[in-house]
């Protein structure tokens, strides 16, 4: 049984920085793409970031440059570093997991089949 619990969001001002984790447990890291995804009042899922070997490591366009995501799979653990925080990043974020893309985008919802419980993030002007 996968589980993904993410942590370390928080409100910050415009120009700052968070790191989120996401506790990972039950994954197989033979095949795997762990990602971010997050989602705004009244916007759809957006994905934010992908890194594994069954994905590249890839950044959705409103976050390249500013993020950065990386795993470190002796602690079963992904995090989500940003930087440069402007209100309009301010969501809901999810860690999310799939072995199986199937020829899917990483950066859509659809093959992920576990998720997190969400971790909010403020960012104010």
């Amino acid at each position: 049984q996968k589980r993904l619990v993410e942590s370390g969001g928080g409100s910050v001002q415009a120009g700052g920085s968070l790191r989120l984790s996401c506790a990972v447990s039950g994954l197989s890291y033979t095949h795997h793409c762990l990602a971010w995804f997050r989602q705004g009042p009244g916007k759809e899922r957006e994905g934010v970031a992908t890194i594994g070997n069954i994905c590249s490591t890839s950044y959705g366009k409103n976050v390249q440059g500013r993020f950065t995501i990386s795993q470190d799979i002796a602690k079963n653990t992904l995090y989500l570093q940003m930087n440069f925080l402007k209100p309009e990043d301010t969501a809901m974020y999810y860690c999310a997991a799939t072995t199986a893309l199937d020829g899917s985008w990483p950066l859509g919802p659809r093959k992920y089949n576990n998720w997190g419980q969400g971790t909010q993030v403020t960012v104010s002007s």
